[in-house]
């Protein structure tokens, strides 16, 4: 999976890294700067998540330079058995680099809920059509409304949430859609259903299972003949989505709202590039539309000018 090489010097395929770990990281803040210097010296941009609770993020670069980052981060004994999906982009996936300080590596809010304490069944990717084949299991798709638009499991429940925060509140509403022994959850890679698990176990629900490495992992591992899966998985980079054998879409999506765009929503007049599309251009403020136009000029004069639109470091 080693990059080809352009006539410009650049990589013409980028590896991408799709990491988390759950894991007590009183230090984080102290692992910030050290991590950011790393992926500068290596050439590597997308975002990493430090939190107390552990690591989370996407990044790409060279095959190589994502070999000596992971094995970076493993040489630490609380991130050894850390959870990594590997693809590719045909293009540089994100623009800038990114290291984060954060109180949650992924957002429920709420307090005490820990899964380096307690967390739901793993279940691996080859034995997840048995379980949600099962009649005695309620699959819930724990990912958000634009993220489900573009594909999930058969006969996964849709909570049609905009953000993870909304999860508790849509499982404390939605107790009699759930009235089976077992829960089975899935996410992207494998971070949001592993602490929804978690939260389920904490309140009431004592058989819980989750798709170990998400759905990229089941995607990257399970023949398409005999997927259970429809559709595309919405990545959170500029590939939009990937499908099985986490091949890339060739989809776009709106910056406003990240809902993936259909030829029809590019071609109406609420599109703008990097600020609307018809599904949000009703709910963006003039303030919010004024600071997207103003990005997305100044990523195109920077392209211009054959220069990356770079932002912040951290």
């Amino acid at each position: 999976m080693s990059p080809s090489k352009s006539g410009s010097g650049r990589a013409s395929v980028w590896t991408v890294a799709a990491l988390y770990k759950f894991a007590p990281l009183p230090d984080y803040r102290a692992l910030r700067e050290p991590l950011y210097d790393l992926c500068e010296m290596l050439g590597i941009c997308g975002t990493l998540l430090l939190a107390e609770e552990g690591i989370n993020g996407t990044v790409a670069g060279s095959e190589s330079a994502i070999a000596d980052l992971i094995g970076f981060l493993q040489a630490d004994p609380r991130l050894n058995d850390l959870e990594v999906k590997y693809s590719t982009a045909s293009e540089k996936p994100f623009i800038r680099l990114k290291v984060r300080l954060k109180k949650e590596i992924v957002t429920l809010g709420v307090e005490g809920i820990d899964p380096n304490e307690r967390v739901g069944t793993y279940v691996d990717p080859a034995d997840w059509n048995a379980l949600i084949s099962d009649p005695d299991v309620t699959l819930i798709d724990t990912r958000n409304d634009y993220e489900v638009a573009l594909g999930t499991f058969e006969g996964a429940l849709d909570p049609k949430t905009e953000s993870f925060r909304e999860f508790p509140d849509w499982v404390e509403t939605h107790r009699d859609a759930i009235k089976t022994p077992k829960v089975a959850m899935f996410c992207t890679g494998g971070i949001r259903c592993e602490k929804a698990s978690a939260w389920m176990l904490e309140n009431g629900y004592d058989e819980v299972y989750h798709l170990k490495g998400g759905i990229l992992k089941y995607l990257e591992t399970q023949a398409e003949e005999e997927s259970l899966w429809n559709g595309d998985c919405f990545v959170f980079d500029q590939r939009v989505a990937v499908g099985h054998g986490l091949e890339e879409s060739g989809l776009q999506s709106c910056y406003g709202c990240r809902m993936p765009l259909t030829p029809d929503d590019l071609r109406s007049n609420a599109y703008e590039a990097g600020v609307s599309c018809p599904h949000c251009i009703e709910d963006l403020s003039p303030e919010r539309k004024a600071r997207f136009r103003e990005r997305q000029h100044q990523i195109t004069r920077a392209s211009q000018r054959g220069e990356i639109h770079l932002g912040r470091k951290f």
